[in-house]
C-alpha cells in the first residue's frame, strides 16, 4: 500500500508539473482612448440615467415606462436574465456534494406443490425446488426493502471550485449588462419612433395647409381668369399643383399610421388602433446633452461592460481547462439501510461506506490540450471584443456629438430662412390678388416658403433623434449606481 500511494502521489505531481506552463496569460486589452471628444458636449444638469426626462415630455415618459413594463424586447431581456442565473446556479451545483438516494423494495412467495417448494416471485412460480429448500418446506410471502444514499465530493486542491465561479459570475455579469443594454435601447427606440410620428404629423399639417393654399390660389386664378384678368392655363397649371398637393397628404397619412403602429409594437399594444395612439405635445428644441469624457465610457456603456465582463468569463473558462490537465480527488461516503421480513429471519441491516478516487488525465490529455488551445484562441477573441466594443462606443459617441452640433446650426439657420420665405410669400399673394405681380412669381415663392417650412421641420426632428442618439451613446438609460450591481451583475 505504502509504494502504491507514492506511486498515486507521484503521478499527481508530474500531471500538475507538466499542466502548469500549459496556457499562458489573456493579453490585456489596448483600451486607450483621447482625453475629449473633438466636438465637446455643453454642460448640463440633465442626468443620462433616465435621460428622457430633460425633454419635459409627459408623453415620452410615459411612453418609455409602459415600454419598459409591458413591450415584448423588454421581456424577452428578463427572461433571458433569469435563463442566466439559473444556468449560473447550474454550473456551480457541479462542484457541491453530489448524491442520489435510491430506493427498491421486493416481494417473494413461496408455497408448497405436491410435495415440491415451488418459489413464486410476485404470484408467479419461478420453478419447483425438490425436497423444499435447505431441507425445509418454507411457505409464505418474504419481503425485503433497501434505501441507499451515496455521495461524491471532488476536493478542491487546485482551484476549481474558485474558478468556475469566476466564470458563472462573470458570465451572469455579462447577461446582466445585456440586459440593461436592451432596456436602454429600447427607451432610446420609443423616443425616436415617437418624435419621427411627431415630425411626420407636422409634415401632415403642413401638406394640408399648402392643399388649402393651393385651392385658394386655384380659386382666386379662376376668378382672375373669369375676369380676363389671367389666362385659362395658370388654372390648369394650379390644378396640376393642387393634385401633387392632395397625393403628398395621402402618402404623409399612410407614413404616420405606419409610424404609430411601429411605436404600439415597442410598447407592447401591437393589435391596438392607431387612432387610439394620440400625439400630444409638439415639436421642441431638444434639450443639452450632459458634458462627458470618452473614459466614461467604459463605465457608462452597458454594452462595453458586457464585452468586458465576457472577456472575464472567457479567461475564467481558460483557467478550468488549463485545470483540467490536474488529477482530481473524490471522496465517495454513502449509507444504506436494508429490511427483510416474513422469510427464514427477519433482520434489519445498515450500511455505511468510505472510499476516495483519484483520476489523473493519461491518455486524455491530447484531447485536453487541443481543447486547452481553443480556448486560448476565445480568450484572445474575448479580448479583440472588448477592444472593439471601446472603440466603437468612442467612434458612436464622438460621431453622434460632431453631427448633433451640425444639426443645432443647421435648425437654427433653416429656422431664420423659413421666417423669411414666409413674409415673401405673403407679400407676393397681396401683390398677385392686386394684380402688381405674375402668377410664376406667386408659385415660386409659394414655393420657396413651402421648401423652406418641410426643411426647417425635418432639421428640427433630425436634431430631437440625433439628441437621443446622443445620450444613448453616451451610456444613458440605466444607472449602475441606482442598480446596484455587485461583481456578479446582480442586485444584492
Amino acid at each position: 500500500m505504502p509504494r502504491l500511494r507514492d506511486t498515486l502521489w507521484s503521478a499527481a505531481a508530474l500531471a500538475g508539473l507538466t499542466a502548469c506552463a500549459a496556457a499562458g496569460p489573456v493579453r490585456s486589452p489596448d483600451v486607450a482612448m483621447p482625453a475629449a471628444f473633438e466636438r465637446a458636449a455643453p454642460a448640463a444638469a440633465a442626468p443620462l440615467d433616465r435621460w428622457w426626462q430633460s425633454f419635459g415630455d409627459p408623453q415620452l415618459t410615459a411612453l418609455i415606462e409602459r415600454a419598459l413594463e409591458r413591450g415584448v424586447d423588454a421581456r424577452e431581456a428578463a427572461a433571458r436574465l433569469a435563463e442566466a442565473r439559473a444556468t449560473r446556479r447550474g454550473a456551480l451545483a457541479d462542484y457541491g456534494l453530489r448524491g442520489d438516494l435510491s430506493a427498491s423494495a421486493r416481494a417473494q412467495g413461496t408455497e408448497v406443490l405436491s410435495g415440491e417448494s415451488a418459489i413464486v416471485v410476485g404470484g408467479a412460480g419461478a420453478g419447483g425446488l425438490p425436497g423444499g429448500f435447505g431441507g425445509f418446506d418454507q411457505e409464505g410471502v418474504a419481503r425485503s426493502a433497501n434505501v441507499d444514499f451515496d455521495v461524491s465530493w471532488e476536493a478542491d486542491l487546485f482551484g476549481r471550485r474558485a474558478a468556475a465561479r469566476r466564470e458563472a459570475d462573470a458570465t451572469l455579469a455579462a447577461a446582466r449588462f445585456e440586459y440593461e443594454a436592451s432596456r436602454a435601447s429600447l427607451a432610446g427606440n420609443v423616443a425616436d419612433a415617437l418624435f419621427e410620428a411627431r415630425g411626420l404629423a407636422v409634415q401632415l399639417d403642413e401638406a394640408r395647409e399648402t392643399e388649402r393654399i393651393q385651392r385658394s390660389l386655384r380659386d382666386l386664378t379662376r376668378t382672375r381668369a373669369d375676369r380676363g384678368l389671367a389666362a385659362p392655363s395658370d388654372t390648369a397649371r394650379i390644378e396640376a399643383d393642387l393634385a401633387q398637393a392632395v397625393a403628398e397628404v395621402e402618402r404623409l397619412a399612410a407614413e404616420l399610421r405606419a409610424s404609430k403602429r411601429a411605436l404600439l409594437v415597442l410598447t407592447g399594444e401591437a393589435a391596438a388602433p392607431t387612432e387610439g395612439l394620440a400625439l400630444t405635445g409638439e415639436l421642441r428644441a431638444p434639450p443639452p446633452v450632459p458634458a462627458s469624457v470618452p473614459g466614461e465610457l467604459l463605465a457608462r456603456r452597458p454594452d462595453v461592460r458586457e464585452a468586458e465582463a465576457r472577456l472575464a468569463a472567457a479567461s475564467g473558462r481558460l483557467r478550468l481547462d488549463e485545470l483540467a490537465l490536474f488529477p482530481r480527488f473524490t471522496l465517495l461516503p454513502g449509507a444504506g439501510l436494508s429490511t427483510s421480513s416474513g422469510g427464514f429471519a427477519d433482520a434489519t441491516t445498515a450500511i455505511w461506506r468510505v472510499g476516495a478516487g483519484l483520476a489523473l488525465p493519461i491518455l486524455d490529455r491530447p484531447r485536453l490540450l487541443s481543447q486547452l488551445r481553443a480556448q486560448e484562441a476565445r480568450a484572445e477573441q474575448a479580448v479583440v471584443g472588448y477592444e472593439r466594443a471601446v472603440q466603437t462606443a468612442f467612434s458612436e459617441a464622438d460621431q453622434t456629438l460632431v453631427r448633433l452640433a451640425a444639426d443645432r446650426r443647421r435648425f437654427d439657420e433653416l429656422s431664420a430662412g423659413e421666417r423669411q420665405a414666409e413674409r415673401s410669400f405673403s407679400a407676393a399673394g397681396i401683390l398677385y390678388e392686386r394684380g402688381l405681380t405674375d402668377l410664376p412669381a406667386l408659385l415660386d415663392a409659394e414655393r420657396t416658403y413651402r421648401g423652406a417650412r418641410s426643411a426647417r421641420t425635418g432639421a428640427q426632428v433630425q436634431a430631437l433623434r440625433r439628441t437621443v442618439q446622443a445620450f444613448r451613446a453616451l451610456g444613458g438609460g440605466w444607472s449602475p449606481t441606482e442598480a446596484g450591481l455587485d461583481a456578479r451583475g446582480e442586485r444584492p
